[in-house]
Formats: C-alpha cells, sequence, structure tokens
C-alpha cells in the first residue's frame, strides 16, 4: 500500500521503519526541516517500562492542589479555560480511581515492555548507535515516606514480572557510586535493572536516514493544511504546494493531532509542558552511569556519553513554549544536589516540549471511524519507552496482521464507550 504518516518524531519514524519494511511504500511529512526537532528532541533521555504510569492516578488531584502553593513544583496548572483544556481535566479526573489506574497502568506496561523488546531487536539489527546504556533506571527516595510508599509500585511489577530491587542507601551507592556525593540525604531507591537510556534525537535522525536510504519518502519544511476525504475514508492530505493521495494516512502528530482533525474527530490529546537542560560533563566520575529519577521533583538525570540530561516537570498551560528561568533553576538545583561538581550547568543547553498526554495516559493507536486514517499519537512523557513496540504494533494493524500484544484497548473507540 501507498501509506502517508503525518509528523517524522521518534513515534512516526518508528512507524515508517516498520512500515517499510512490511513492504509498503511510505511518504513521511514533517513541518520542520528534519526529524525530531519537535517533543522528542530534549527529553529526559529514559527508556523505563517498568515506570510506565499514568498522570490520573489516586491522590493525585490532592497532590495537585497541594502544588499550587509549593516552590519548585513538578506541577502546575494554568487554565486557560478553553473547553479542551476543560474536558480533557474532567476526563483525567474520571481515571483517577484505583480502578481506573490499575487498567490504565496495566495497558501502558504491556505496550512499554514489548516496546523494550523491539528496540533490542531492532538495534541488533540495524547496529543504531545513539548513546544508548543498558545499565537500569534507579528511583531515588528522599524520605521512608516515599519508600513506603513503592510498595505500591512493586505489586505492579511484581504482578507483571518485571525486575526489580529495592535498595537502602548503600545499594543506591552501589548501583550510582557518584550519589556518595550528594548534598541531600537519601534513603534508598527502586531500581529496574532492564530499564534503558539513550538520545532519543539521535536515534531518530539515525533511524530516518536509515528509513531513506531505504526507499521511505521523507518531505519536509512541509505543513499539512487538510485530510483529504471521500465517502468518510481517508485519501491523502492536502499542504501549502501539493496534494498527496494514499491509501491509508497515519497520523503520529502528538499534540497537534486534534487541530488536523478537528470536526472530522474527537482526539483527547492535550499538551503537558516540559523542561529539559543538557549539561557537558566535566567530572566522569561524579556523573551518574544511567538515570536516576528524584521522585521530590519528578526529575529524571540521565547520562549521555559526554552529557547529562535533566529533564521534568508538568505544566497545564496549553501550547505555551516559554523558556521559564525558574524551571531551569529547579533543574540545575536537582543535578547540582545529587551530582555535585559532575557537569558546568551555567553551559547547560535549556529547552522546553509538549509532551502529548491523554487522559487515561494510555496512547491512542490503531484504526479510527474514518476509513483509512490511522492514529498513533498521545503517549506523554513515554514516547521514547513506547516508540518501537508502536510503530510495530502500528505497522502490523495496517497490514492487516494480528499484532503481537492485545491492541483493542489502545484505539480510540474507548472513549465513545
Amino acid at each position: 500500500m501507498k501509506i502517508i504518516i503525518l509528523g517524522s518524531g521518534v513515534i512516526g519514524v518508528t512507524s515508517a521503519y516498520y512500515l517499510s519494511k512490511a513492504g509498503h511504500e511510505v511518504t513521511v511529512i514533517e513541518r520542520h526541516a528534519k526529524a525530531a526537532l519537535d517533543t522528542s528532541f530534549a527529553n529526559a533521555g529514559q527508556i523505563s517500562p517498568g515506570y510506565a504510569s499514568p498522570w490520573a492516578a489516586p491522590g493525585i488531584p490532592v497532590k495537585a492542589f497541594k502544588w499550587l502553593f509549593a516552590k519548585n513544583s513538578p506541577l502546575t496548572i494554568r487554565p486557560d479555560w478553553s473547553l479542551a483544556q476543560i474536558k480533557w481535566m474532567a476526563a483525567m479526573l474520571q481515571n483517577c480511581s484505583p480502578e481506573r489506574y490499575q487498567v490504565n497502568k496495566s495497558r501502558m506496561v504491556r505496550l512499554a515492555e514489548y516496546s523494550r523488546q523491539c528496540l533490542i531487536e531492532l538495534r541488533a539489527h540495524e547496529n543504531i548507535a545513539y548513546d544508548g546504556r543498558q545499565q537500569g533506571t534507579t528511583q531515588l527516595f528522599r524520605s521512608t515516606k516515599q519508600l513506603d510508599a513503592a510498595q505500591n509500585d512493586i505489586r505492579v511489577l511484581s504482578e507483571f514480572g518485571i525486575p526489580f530491587e529495592l535498595l537502602d542507601l548503600q545499594g543506591v551507592i552501589a548501583a550510582e557510586p557518584a550519589l556518595a556525593n550528594s548534598t541531600v540525604p537519601l534513603v534508598g531507591g527502586l531500581r529496574l535493572p532492564n530499564d534503558e537510556t539513550g538520545d532519543c534525537h539521535l536515534f531518530t535522525q539515525k533511524l530516518a536516514e536509515l528509513c531513506a536510504n531505504q526507499g521511505v519518502q521523507f518531505v519536509y519544511n512541509t505543513s499539512v493544511d487538510e485530510l483529504l476525504l471521500q465517502n468518510n475514508a481517508a485519501t491523502g492530505v492536502r499542504c501549502a504546494n501539493a496534494v498527496y493521495h494514499a491509501d491509508a494516512v497515519l497520523c503520529t502528530l502528538g499534540v497537534y493531532t486534534p487541530f488536523l482533525l478537528k470536526g472530522r474527530l474527537d482526539v483527547p490529546i492535550y499538551p503537558i509542558k516540559g523542561y529539559s537542560i543538557t549539561v557537558p560533563i566535566n567530572d566522569a566520575a561524579c556523573a551518574p552511569l544511567s538515570t536516576v529519577l528524584d521522585e521530590t521533583y519528578k526529575i529524571a538525570i540521565t547520562r549521555f556519553e559526554n552529557r547529562i540530561r535533566v529533564g521534568g516537570m508538568a505544566e497545564l498551560r496549553g501550547y505555551n513554549k516559554d523558556l521559564l528561568a525558574s524551571r531551569r533553576a529547579t533543574l540545575e538545583m536537582v543535578v547540582n544536589e545529587l551530582y555535585p561538581n559532575a557537569g558546568d550547568t551555567q553551559k547547560a543547553s535549556f529547552w522546553t516540549g509538549l509532551r502529548p498526554v491523554t487522559p487515561d495516559s494510555t496512547p491512542i493507536i490503531g484504526a479510527t471511524p474514518i476509513k483509512n486514517l490511522w492514529l498513533n499519537a498521545g503517549h506523554g512523557t513515554l514516547g521514547w519507552t513506547m516508540a518501537c513496540g508502536s510503530g510495530k504494533l502500528t505497522a502490523d494493524l495496517i497490514s492487516g496482521k494480528v499484532g503481537e500484544i492485545e491492541s483493542a484497548d489502545l484505539a480510540i473507540a474507548r472513549y465513545a464507550k
């Protein structure tokens, strides 16, 4: 089939890879000059299936209220009173029950674990280098209350057979020796030895080059103006200077997906803004070995080859992409507390991106009520974690195959219930 993919972030490019491997003629349309220049550009860098958890969780409404008054809060809400924001927040609150959390968590872990296996196979087959490390991730606890609360996550990890290690302070330092220099007290951690790290931007651009060499056509610097329909079936897209026809259209536009389909299909994806700094390493012995997740500030610190990526925060403020100095200060504070002298934060680059989040935190993957229109969007903070599995699953479904994992509950039809 002739297939058009809209967007060349990590979700779009992995989809292009697997669709091309399945024998389809693939064209990717991207508004930027290269792949992975938007949300995939400078994310936190961890590939963490075990930490795949819904934003909507029991207790979050109360925590969110308290965070409104906290300095360095991991969550900030700026109501714009738009219908999209109100509907999304209401739907998210409905997913904060223990029952919904369990359902959504199981979906996310299923897809994330599958994606990890797909990445391992892709990496072995294509030999792509992207500053990847396979040394696990460690969630850091600064209080015994946080350590005790980890039992809830441990139960879920045990249920899904995901290896984990509950560590005391000595165990944390054994896993991440440079944390012996931390200027703040730590009481323990939860380590997932199977998790990985890597530069998502580097991976996506290299995979895009590989796809192009294997026949995938990339059309850059081109925005999509309109989805073309005939008898409620997608037939292609209209751009500023050309019309592209296809047998199927796959939308991987992340937070911009609702705009393309407005008035035709209600896609409940809303942007949650995040920030990162990328710090050059001064002293490798003082730097992390892999990824640590600071439970207090919900910030991830990830080691690349000669850089440290520090990412986190969550802001509900629409499509605003202003770089706030206060957010940079929080990221710098956390990395300097945990890894003093590791890098020069004054020389760090500062970035912000919009994560595409659904009310239940589960991505939307599969067919839509519009024939020949497919979705692969809404991965939130886990686009890098879920990319390869989402791309492979989407390619199988479009090709008329049965997916290697259960996928019916990932489609947009779940919101019609």
